[in-house]
């Protein structure tokens, strides 16, 4: 069946019967093709039989459907003309792992973070109507979507303009009972089919013309079928916010999904759709472990062995940090936006479950929860990935910086992430994160740096209270890390290569070794620095170690408008050259960190030709 689907349109002729079929060949493609190139495996099998309905029962590319985040719409990808690039998923010059508009008109946007899909549909539908068009517009979202405020923003605006909008509401954590679920699915079988419909306004209409008591009969009779719905559908939440609620139905039976699509796609205004789903849906591995396989490695399909994960991690060595300081001070505790294993905290909160914070995918609020903490006494320590930080920007000003409260940013994926791509690539934090004052940011280079760095912050925020980030990328720590010894002292590096040359280089971060082996294999006579500090620079220090030096080269795994390296050539702007080398300003796709590091020229071969040149 499969082959035979070239476009949405194909799925217009199929009987109900080929549909099913193709729902398992479909899962098959999807866990042959992940287990060799890795992604997000359990959402996207869960959203099987809902891609095939959506598609179905709209017409895409002209009716717009916008996956939240979209790390379940492999179906999606698959369905919509690219099942024969799926195999390239994930890989280098290969498809994303997230909906793209740059590869296909059926992704209206290019998706990766969560909550902004209701926005950008409700967006598109403002839009036709002022078009006067009557395309169709859905925004599918999961039950985490529904932790971001922008979300529920989204929602109450939609509700409040009364535009025509289908919310699909997937959800596959929330537990209801059979006889609950029954007679939600035979009483939206009713209220969504257009005959119900139908009468339901004429009778309304006719209620509200009865002389003298129209009005208080259709009131009433409103007020009463919003009270029966809600002591049976979970929906009142939705209905206050402007929405016709339906459902949850089953979201893996095909003719249920499709028949009340078709039904309630012919209404006007915002109603939402609650489907639920089975993470992990047809792969016994993954329904039986979908955290595991949420974002998964390459894994054996007949046995669900995951390929052995990386060394010691940045990550992991922050996680064996945390545990330390959580020993030593009860008044440490950590938060977390939804990333609780990917940040390294879930070991953490298995031994001080009461002091680990998962506000859900809510980074505006993590970061306001810690500023109120820190005022309480506590010593909080908020661990995002560096894209998911950028959301929080209005709140690291406003609410620690200005504050001068003292809380500690666990700085996760910084740099290029790899596959996740376009939208995970953490290279904006030293460019947003720079000017803002009462901070203090540190790019550590290794596990003993990472250390020190943690150890020093965790005695600044206790003693003067400010804000310090940490930040440290996706990949493993140097298996030989050079000693550092001694306190960090603010605004000053050390020296890691003694040179005679006229030539300094600066390296942020892990780049110190890439550097240091470039200079080696180069044989050339350079003095190499790791600057640790990226804010709040001695200069005396500074101007020592450039003193005699015409010409500085700084390598930074971020942009280089903005970059570090840029702030250096401002401050010895007339006494030396500083060459900047960075990431250029323009957005990075996917592929493996090693590929992504030689496009931007921040691999060994690359630093090497700089250096020479």
């Amino acid at each position: 069946m499969l082959e035979k689907i070239k476009s949405p349109r194909d799925l217009k002729s199929l009987s109900f019967e080929e549909l099913e079929s193709l729902a398992q060949e479909l899962r098959e493609r999807i866990v042959s093709v992940v287990s060799r190139t890795g992604g997000h495996l359990a959402s996207s099998l869960g959203a099987v039989e809902l891609s095939i309905a959506l598609h179905r029962v709209f017409s895409s590319p002209r009716d717009k459907i916008i996956w939240d985040v979209g790390h379940q719409a492999y179906a999606h990808k698959i369905l919509t003309g690219r099942n024969e690039s799926f195999e390239s998923l994930r890989q280098y010059g290969g498809i994303s792992g997230f909906p793209s508009h740059f590869e296909s008109e059926h992704d209206p946007f290019t998706m990766g973070h969560s909550s902004t899909a209701v926005s950008l549909a409700l967006g598109l539908t403002v839009g036709r109507e002022l078009s006067g068009e009557d395309w169709k517009v859905v925004a599918v979202i999961g039950d985490g979507s529904l932790s971001g405020g922008m979300c529920f923003e989204a929602l109450n605006h939609a509700g409040h303009i009364q535009t025509d909008i289908l919310v699909v509401l997937n959800s596959n954590n929330m537990a209801i009972s059979p006889v609950q679920g029954a007679l939600s699915q035979y009483v939206n079988r009713i209220i969504s089919a257009s005959t119900y419909n139908r009468v339901h306004n004429k009778l309304a209409a006719t209620i509200a013309k009865i002389p003298g008591i129209g009005g208080d009969l259709a009131r009433l009779g409103a007020r009463l079928e919003e009270a029966l719905k809600g002591l049976i559908v979970p929906g009142w939440l939705f209905e206050e916010l402007g929405f016709r609620y339906f459902g949850p139905i089953d979201g893996h039976n095909l003719k249920l999904l499709v028949s009340t699509l078709s039904n309630i796609s012919m209404l006007p205004g915002p109603k939402l759709l609650h489907v639920l789903t089975q993470k992990g849906r047809g792969y016994r591995f993954a329904e039986d472990n979908p955290t595991a396989f949420h974002g998964v490695m390459r894994f054996d399909i007949d046995t669900g062995k995951v390929d052995k994960r990386p060394g010691r991690t940045f990550t992991s060595v922050f996680s064996d940090i945390l545990l330390k300081l959580f020993g030593e001070n009860e008044d440490v505790v950590a938060i977390t936006a939804s990333m609780m294993d990917g940040t390294g905290l879930k070991q953490v909160s298995k031994q001080y479950p009461n002091r680990v914070f998962d506000v859900g995918i809510a980074e505006e609020h993590a970061v306001s929860f810690a500023a109120g903490l820190a005022r309480s006494g506590k010593l909080p320590i908020v661990a995002i990935y560096s894209t998911f930080l950028q959301r929080a920007y209005d709140q690291i000003v406003n609410d620690l910086a200005l504050q001068d409260v003292g809380v500690v940013l666990a700085i996760d994926r910084a740099g290029l992430v790899g596959e996740d791509g376009i939208m995970h690539h953490g290279l904006l934090d030293i460019c947003y994160l720079r000017p803002i004052p009462n901070l203090t940011l540190l790019a550590p280079r290794d596990e003993c740096l990472m250390k020190a760095g943690f150890e020093w912050a965790y005695r600044t925020v206790k003693e003067q209270p400010r804000v310090v980030g940490l930040r440290y990328p996706r990949t493993e720590v140097n298996s030989s890390p050079i000693a550092f010894e001694g306190d960090l002292k603010v605004g000053q590096g050390q020296v890691l290569r003694e040179g005679e040359g006229e030539k300094l280089i600066v390296a942020v971060g892990p780049l110190v070794y890439t550097c240091l082996k470039a200079v080696d294999l180069s044989k050339v006579d350079m003095t190499v620095i790791d600057p640790i500090f990226l804010t709040d620079l001695d200069m005396d220090w500074w101007n020592s170690v450039v003193n005699g030096k015409k010409e500085v080269l700084v390598f930074e795994e971020g942009y280089r408008e903005g970059g570090f390296g840029e702030v250096l050539a401002r401050l010895f702007s007339g006494q030396v050259k500083v060459s900047c080398f960075g990431v250029e300003r323009r957005f990075i796709l996917h592929g493996r960190r090693e590929d992504l590091l030689k496009e931007v020229g921040l691999d060994l071969e690359g630093i090497k030709r700089r250096i020479k040149g």
